[in-house]
């Protein structure tokens, strides 16, 4: 993005750039327009930042409660990089050799690793040469779509139709096959995979993004890409990267303000011009930025005036929500020596997880994701890596059972029943836990609908189900002059890499309409926004 000086530089006397919300894609976004030079006030309802990515206590010290896998982090090198930073100053980040360890009911496992050649191996030892054949052909279709749909539609402020020109230009009918139109992500496995344990793995690839595969659209499917171009390993959890932005943001002047509930937008001429807080306090704002679900402002949550601000379309339906597990214990089982840091235990049939997810209710025959905290993803049978519980024989666990969204409460026997499907199911499987965790360790999706306003439990806003899912999803720009939107309910989606890029595409369009940047070019394509504004200045004190 070309970057121009501005005729009259931003003032401290100037009301700041407000950003509602220390998610990822707030966090980014002010970063970003610090380093533009403005000042910039961060405001969090909660006592910490970072949003979902969020971990709870144990006796092993703690536990990632919230995202477990970070893919594409060239999108993480380039915040810090517009920050005058490295993010490997910050942040030991360790490319992981095993992408997630796979087990089923029958007994079969596969690992898939960051090595294509190991992968095939893998795929002919696990299904013969026709596995190995049509996933070499998956990987194909994968790496096709996602290398023409990364810059001009995951790295651009919002979905045009020049973006999906540029897209398919230069194959367009080899893209048009890959993306399979009008297709779900279910069928295009169907045609994809003799075996029905690959349709099932690659068809969880639609869950990350809050769908189920037999409604999720087969585009989908490039997801696999951006875990097969690696996934990180982060020193000290998921959350170390939480609070490494939180840093950084500090570095450069952002002040930060937790435990400071935003409960109302106001406007003036039709343009945002203050927040309302819960105590009282009004903040008048140059901009603001809402890093926060936009149902919250579709329902009116921040004043009739916002009930407008995005489409009606762009906040229903509601994407999955999740039943997680927080907690240390000494695993045990035949299972348990050979566990990876990502594993998914898969159920025997889907239509038993998603259809009785569909109804509201707890899935049958659940799919089950274990991350294994302090395992080092080492051939099967190595030793867990030294966590604070070593010496005990404890080691730290999250555990994620995909589950409806809801904003109702969850009575005890419904949390439960959980705790008896999830580990039951487990221990068939060949793992259990000493000590077995309470319910006092289940975070559920009405309490995720508590922690995140207006969400109704979802994780990942609106749902991907629908060929035009995509398209109604909000764009960084809403409705109402002033207010810019980020987080895993706008473009380009859920995802903790696409959150980032939310939180730039927006920062990217407040410095333009404040005149500090030039419009004359896309402003967010791969290598980042331009440094040439950075600021350098020490942070004042707090």
């Amino acid at each position: 993005m070309s970057v121009v000086t501005s005729p009259s530089p931003p003032s401290r006397a100037d009301p700041p750039v407000v950003v509602v919300g220390a998610g990822i894609g707030g966090l980014c976004g002010a970063i970003r327009l610090a380093a533009q030079g403005l000042p910039v006030t961060l405001l969090e309802r909660h006592g910490w930042a970072g949003g979902k990515m969020r971990s709870v206590p144990s006796a092993a010290g703690p536990v990632d409660a919230g995202p477990t896998v970070l893919t594409m982090r060239g999108v993480f090198d380039d915040v810090f990089r517009a920050a005058g930073a490295r993010l490997d100053d910050h942040l030991t980040l360790t490319a992981e050799p095993v992408l997630a360890r796979h087990w089923w009911p029958d007994g079969a496992t596969l690992d898939l690793c960051a090595d294509p050649g190991r992968n095939a191996a893998a795929l002919r030892q696990f299904g013969g040469p026709v596995a190995e054949a049509e996933f070499r052909a998956f990987c194909a279709r994968t790496r096709h779509l996602f290398e023409r749909f990364e810059a001009p539609v995951m790295r651009s402020p919002r979905i045009t139709a020049a973006g999906l020109m540029r897209a398919v230009a230069d194959a367009p009918l080899a893209t048009l096959r890959a993306m399979a139109p009008g297709k779900t992500l279910a069928a295009l496995l169907s045609d994809s995979f003799t075996d029905p344990r690959l349709r099932q793995l690659f068809g969880r690839y639609a869950t990350y993004v809050g769908g189920s595969p037999d409604a999720a659209p087969a585009l989908l499917s490039l997801i696999w890409e951006a875990e097969a171009r690696g996934v990180w390993r982060v020193a000290g959890g998921m959350r170390a990267l939480a609070d490494a932005l939180v840093a950084l943001a500090r570095d450069i002047g952002v002040e930060i303000r937790l435990d400071s509930e935003v409960t109302g937008i106001e406007t003036q001429a039709g343009r945002a011009s203050a927040v309302t807080l819960a105590d009282g306090e009004r903040l008048p704002v140059r901009a603001l930025l809402f890093n926060g679900d936009p149902r919250a402002l579709t329902t009116g949550r921040l004043g009739p005036a916002m009930r407008h601000a995005v489409g009606a379309m762009a906040t229903a339906p509601r994407a999955l929500s999740a039943w997680v597990w927080g907690f240390a214990a000494r695993p045990r089982g035949a299972r348990s020596a050979d566990l990876a840091h990502h594993n998914v235990f898969f159920g025997a049939d889907p239509r038993a997880e998603f259809g009785p997810i569909r109804e509201g209710r707890l899935p049958e025959d659940p799919t089950l994701y274990v991350c294994a905290q302090d395992r080092w993803d080492m051939p099967t049978g190595t030793a867990p890596g030294e966590g604070a519980g070593a010496q005990a024989g404890l080691e730290r666990f999250e555990i994620i059972m995909n589950g409806a969204p809801r904003g109702s409460d969850v009575a005890p026997q419904e949390a439960q029943a959980c705790r008896t499907l999830t580990f039951q199911t487990l221990e068939r499987m060949g793992l259990s836990f000493t000590p077995m965790p309470g319910c006092e360790a289940l975070t559920t999706p009405a309490d995720f609908a508590q922690m995140f306003p207006a969400s109704r439990g979802s994780l990942y806003g609106r749902s991907p189900e629908g060929m035009m899912a995509s398209f109604r999803r909000p764009s960084t720009r809403s409705r109402v002059k002033g207010l810019y939107l980020a987080g895993g309910g706008v473009h380009p989606g859920p995802g903790i890499p696409m959150a980032a890029l939310s939180g730039s595409h927006a920062a990217a369009a407040i410095a333009t309409d404040l005149g500090l940047t030039s419009p004359s070019r896309p402003t967010a394509m791969p290598g980042g926004m331009s440094t040439a504004s950075t600021r350098t200045e020490p942070a004042p004190s707090r």
